[in-house]
């Protein structure tokens, strides 16, 4: 309980400072750290990476950052597609998972070392809106692709989804990190639906997880504001990338470990 305890402030803390993406690391934390099977460890980041993403858009709802219409489609979308991605990880030995999640950190650590951008995509209408007509198989499309990630890996996709709503629908960054909070929020609730009645879990240490994660995101939140935003992507982005290499090493060396 005093591992999860501290990996789940941790989680938060990184949540708190950069916005998202600290969740990537949950599921190695859970594995590794605590000691939980890997097919228990997924729908528990789950849970996680849903409370952690509506503690993040609690203090959004009033500030416009949300948009709905585009939370939806991608929200919609991406739920259907988590319980396709939560039966392949049923089909699927947990070493292979685990080092598809490893590959997934990777993508993501390279993702987080390249600069930001606010260009507008081409979906973006000039008065800031969406061009639906031509967009909506794009946006329909990146939705499930996420949502079927959140399923078979456990992880809240904010680190996809954000790029493709600045990049593909034009959106601002901050409209884009709010509405992301909400797909993420959903995703995460229909893979934890997926996975619910195949997995027992341990919900008293769930929920020391996900309530240390939830405290440590809020007070990392507040010296978010003093620190170099830039600086502190980069440094988690070779924490994931180191990660990653470790949990490759560890399948190589005792791959029986995860399942037990």
């Amino acid at each position: 309980m005093t591992a999860a305890l501290l990996l789940g402030l941790l989680i938060g803390v990184l949540l708190g400072l950069l916005g998202g993406g600290g969740s990537i690391l949950a599921v190695p934390a859970l594995v590794y750290g605590v000691g939980m099977p890997l097919r228990t460890a997924i729908p528990t980041s789950l849970a996680v990476v849903g409370i952690s993403a509506l503690t993040g858009l609690v203090p959004r709802l009033r500030t416009g950052q949300i948009r709905w219409r585009v939370a939806a489609v991608f929200g919609l979308s991406g739920a259907a597609a988590a319980f396709g991605g939560a039966a392949v990880n049923r089909l699927l030995p947990p070493w292979v998972v685990l080092a598809g999640f490893a590959v997934l950190m990777v993508g993501a650590g390279l993702r987080m070392l390249r600069e930001p951008s606010d260009a507008g995509g081409a979906c973006a209408l000039p008065g800031g809106g969406v061009h639906w007509r031509t967009c909506l198989p794009k946006a329909v499309a990146t939705g499930a692709v996420v949502g079927f990630l959140t399923g078979l890996f456990g992880v809240g996709g904010g680190f996809l989804i954000v790029p493709a709503l600045v990049l593909l629908l034009g959106l601002p960054m901050t409209a884009a990190v709010g509405t992301s909070l909400v797909i993420v929020a959903v995703n995460a609730a229909a893979g934890f639906v997926a996975y619910a009645g195949h997995v027992t879990l341990d919900y008293a240490l769930t929920a020391a997880f996900a309530g240390s994660a939830v405290v440590g995101s809020l007070v990392a939140g507040r010296a978010a504001t003093r620190l170099d935003a830039g600086r502190l992507r980069r440094w988690f982005a070779y924490l994931v990338l180191a990660v990653a290499v470790l949990v490759v090493v560890l399948l190589i060396v005792d791959p029986a470990a995860i399942a037990h």
